[in-house]
C-alpha cells in the first residue's frame, strides 16, 4: 500500500464548446460586480467578445500583459485596477494574462476568472513566476489561484499550428516532471499519466487536422489537467531552467519549454527509471531509454523548435545560465552539477537528438563510474582516475563525440603501442608531441628558482648507456662539426658537486638517434660519464641539428593531419644524478638554431638557449681539427632532493 498525502485546490472549472457565453454569469455567481478585463494585442477581438457578454460589469480594460509577468507591468495594471475599484479580473488569453492576473489578486485579493486561449496550464495552479530586473522567480499561494476557469474549445481553435505545439509541450512538461517528482502521488500519476496520453495524441494529429475540434479538445483536456498536477506537486529541473532561461535571457516562454524538455528527460532519465517507462508507455513509445530522443522526435514532425539556438539563446551564455540555473538547490532526481547543466544547455543550444543514450545522461554515467572508485586504498589513486574519467567523459560530451570518432581514437592508440619497441617509445613521443611531457616537466621538476630548468626526457633515451672516460670522443668518428663539451654540476649554493652520473646523448649532422640506424654498430652519440673531483666534466661530440621526429608512424600521421611540422630545434639531452640531489632531466638548445620558437614537442625554455661557440685553432686537451670546432660551457645547478628533507 502507497502513503501519501494530497491536497485539493478549490477551483470551478467550466469546460466545453461557446463557454465564453458563461462568463458573466460566473463573475456574478461570485459576488462581484465591478470587471477588469485582461487581454492581450493578439487578442483585443476576444477581449471584445468578453466585454460585450459583462455588459456593464466590465469597467476597465488592459490589454499590456507581458511575457515572464514583468513587476513593471503589473504595476501599470495596478493602477488602472485601482483607479475604476475593480473587484474582479476577467483575463483571456494565454499564460501572459493569467500571470497578470494572478500577480493583481495576490496583491489586492481580487477573484479571477480566467478563459485560456493556449495549453498553457497555468490557469489552475496556486504559483506565479515574475520577472524583475532580469530575473523570474515564482511564489505558491492559496490567493493566487483562480476562483473559476472557463475552458471554451473555440478559444484555443483558433491558436495556430506553431503557437498551438510549444503551448501543448509547454503543457506536458508539467505531466513528466509530476511523474517523478518527490510530491508524487497515485492521484496525481493518473491525471498526468492522461494528460501525457491527450497532449500526444493531440500533436501528432495537430499538424495534419488543425482544426478538427477533437483534436483541440484533447489537446485543451491535457492542459488543464497537467496544469492541476504542476499545481499540486512540486517541479524540477526543467522548470528551474526555463524560469531561469525566461527570466534571466528574455526567451519566449513555451518556445522554451518545447526545446528544454526533452533535454531535462534525458538528463533525469538514469535517476527515474520507472517514471520514464510511464512516460513511453502514455507517449505511445516502444524504448523507454529514447523516449526523450522520441519526444524530440513529435516536436520536429509537429513543426515546434527544437534548439535554443533558433530562439535567439547565445551559446556564449550557456556558462552563465548554468551557474544561474545552480544557485540554490532544489529536488531533482539526478543532481544537478553546474557541469552537468552547462552540459545539457550546450546540447539544448545545438539541438542536438538526445538518443537511446540520451545526449545528458552521460552526466549520470561520470557519476556511477566515480563511485566505483571509492574504496580505493591509494587516496591519490582514487583521486587521478576519477579525475580522468570525469574530464574524458566532459571530453565526449562537449564535442559530441561520435561512434566513428571513439573508434579512430581506439584505433590511433592502438597503432601507437604496435609502433613502440626497446629503441622507439611512440606513446612518449604521441605525449610530447601533445605539450603533455613538457607540462609535467613543469610541474615536477620546474619549481625551484635557482636550479637548472628541465626539459622532456624524449622517445630516444635508452637505459643503461656505455660508460665514457672524461674526455671521450661519444661520435666515434662520425661526421660533423667537432664539440667539445666543459660544463659543471654544482648545488644551488654554487658548491661543486663530484661524482655526478651523466647520461648524454643526441642526434647525428643528419638528425638520425642511432636506435633509428639499425646499420651502426653499437651505441654512439651517447653514453654515461661522471663529474670530476671539482665537478667538471669534459668530452668531444658533434654540433646537434635540428631534425624530424619519426613521422613514419601514427604520431606523424597526427602532425601531418593538423598541418604541422615535426622539426625539433638543434639541442644535446642531458640527465644528472647525485645522492642527496633532484636528478635533472633536461636539453641545451644551439642559440640560433632552426624552430626554436615552434620546436615540435614545445621543450625550448629561454634559459636552455646557450652559445655554441664557434672556434678555430688550437683545442683545450691538444686535439688536432682543422677549420671550425664549437665549445659548450655550462653550469648545471641541482636542486636539494625534496625526499631528503620530508619528516
Amino acid at each position: 500500500m502507497t502513503s501519501f498525502a494530497y491536497t485539493v485546490h478549490p477551483a470551478r472549472i467550466v469546460f466545453g464548446t461557446g463557454t465564453l457565453e458563461n462568463v458573466r454569469d460566473e463573475v456574478q455567481r461570485l459576488g462581484r460586480t465591478r470587471v477588469l478585463v485582461l487581454a492581450s494585442p493578439g487578442l483585443a477581438a476576444a477581449g471584445d467578445r468578453v466585454e460585450k457578454v459583462l455588459g456593464p460589469l466590465a469597467v476597465a480594460r488592459f490589454d499590456g500583459a507581458a511575457m515572464h509577468t514583468p513587476v513593471e507591468v503589473t504595476e501599470v495594471a495596478l493602477g488602472v485596477l485601482r483607479e475604476h475599484e475593480a473587484d474582479c479580473v476577467v483575463a483571456i488569453g494565454g499564460g501572459s494574462t493569467t500571470g497578470l492576473a494572478k500577480a493583481l489578486a495576490v496583491r489586492t485579493g481580487v477573484d479571477q476568472v480566467v478563459l485560456p486561449s493556449t495549453y498553457a496550464g497555468s490557469e489552475v495552479t496556486p504559483v506565479l513566476g515574475e520577472t524583475e530586473n532580469g530575473t523570474k522567480t515564482t511564489r505558491s499561494s492559496p490567493d493566487i489561484l483562480p476562483e473559476t476557469v472557463i475552458y471554451d474549445v473555440e478559444l484555443s481553435a483558433g491558436l495556430p499550428v506553431a503557437l498551438a505545439v510549444t503551448s501543448a509541450v509547454n503543457a506536458l512538461a508539467h505531466a513528466v516532471e509530476a511523474l517523478y517528482s518527490p510530491d508524487a502521488n497515485p492521484v496525481v500519476d493518473g491525471m498526468a499519466l492522461d494528460a501525457i496520453t491527450r497532449l500526444a495524441a493531440g500533436l501528432r494529429r495537430l499538424p495534419a487536422d488543425p482544426h478538427d475540434p477533437e483534436v483541440r479538445a484533447d489537446l485543451l483536456r491535457g492542459a488543464w489537467l497537467a496544469g492541476t498536477c504542476l499545481g499540486a506537486v512540486g517541479m524540477g529541473l526543467h522548470h528551474k531552467l526555463c524560469h531561469t532561461l525566461g527570466g534571466g535571457f528574455d526567451l519566449p516562454h513555451a518556445q522554451t519549454h518545447t526545446v528544454v524538455l526533452p533535454y531535462a528527460m534525458a538528463y533525469n532519465g538514469a535517476a527515474a527509471p520507472e517514471a520514464m517507462r510511464r512516460i513511453a508507455e502514455a507517449l505511445g513509445v516502444g524504448d523507454a531509454d529514447d523516449v526523450a530522443g522520441a519526444l524530440q522526435d513529435l516536436v520536429r514532425a509537429a513543426g515546434g523548435p527544437v534548439s535554443l539556438g533558433e530562439l535567439g539563446f547565445p551559446e556564449a551564455a550557456v556558462d552563465r545560465a548554468a551557474e544561474l540555473a545552480t544557485q540554490a538547490p532544489y529536488p531533482n532526481p539526478a543532481p544537478v552539477t553546474r557541469d552537468g547543466i552547462a552540459a545539457l544547455l550546450r546540447a539544448a543550444w545545438a539541438g542536438e537528438r538526445p538518443g537511446g543514450t540520451g545526449t545528458v545522461r552521460p552526466a549520470r554515467i561520470t557519476e556511477q563510474v566515480v563511485k566505483t572508485f571509492a574504496g580505493a586504498a591509494d587516496p591519490r589513486l582514487r583521486r587521478l582516475i576519477s579525475d580522468l574519467v570525469v574530464r574524458l567523459h566532459a571530453f565526449a560530451v562537449d564535442n559530441d563525440l561520435t561512434q566513428d570518432e571513439w573508434q579512430q581514437g581506439i584505433d590511433f592508440l592502438t597503432r601507437t603501442g604496435q609502433t613502440c619497441s626497446d629503441t622507439r617509445q611512440e606513446f612518449v613521443l604521441l605525449s610530447d608531441t601533445l605539450g603533455l611531457s613538457s607540462v609535467v616537466d613543469v610541474l615536477t621538476n620546474s619549481r625551484t628558482p635557482d636550479s637548472t630548468p628541465s626539459a622532456v626526457l624524449g622517445p630516444f633515451y635508452v637505459e643503461g648507456p656505455p660508460e665514457l672516460e672524461q674526455g671521450s670522443d661519444m661520435a666515434r668518428g662520425l661526421a660533423g662539426t667537432p664539440l667539445h663539451v666543459d660544463v659543471l654540476v654544482t648545488d644551488t649554493a654554487d658548491v661543486p658537486v663530484a661524482d655526478a652520473i651523466v647520461d648524454v646523448w643526441q642526434s647525428n649532422e643528419d638528425g638520425f638517434y642511432d636506435v633509428q640506424l639499425p646499420d651502426l654498430d653499437g651505441p654512439v652519440l651517447r653514453g654515461r660519464l661522471r663529474t670530476d673531483g671539482e665537478g667538471r666534466l669534459r668530452f668531444w661530440s658533434i654540433l646537434p641539428s635540428e631534425y624530424p621526429i619519426p613521422t613514419d608512424g601514427p604520431v606523424g600521421a597526427m602532425l601531418g593531419a593538423v598541418g604541422r611540422h615535426p622539426y625539433r630545434a638543434p639541442h644535446l639531452h642531458f640527465m644528472i644524478a647525485a645522492p642527496g640531489r633532484r636528478r635533472l632531466i633536461t636539453q641545451l638548445f644551439v642559440r640560433g638554431g632552426l624552430y626554436l620558437d615552434s620546436d615540435a614537442v614545445f621543450g625550448v625554455k629561454d634559459d636552455l638557449v646557450v652559445d655554441f661557440e664557434t672556434r678555430t685553432g688550437p683545442t683545450p686537451d691538444g686535439r688536432v681539427i682543422e677549420g671550425e670546432w664549437r665549445r659548450l660551457g655550462f653550469t648545471f645547478r641541482l636542486a636539494p632532493d625534496a625526499l631528503e628533507h620530508r619528516p
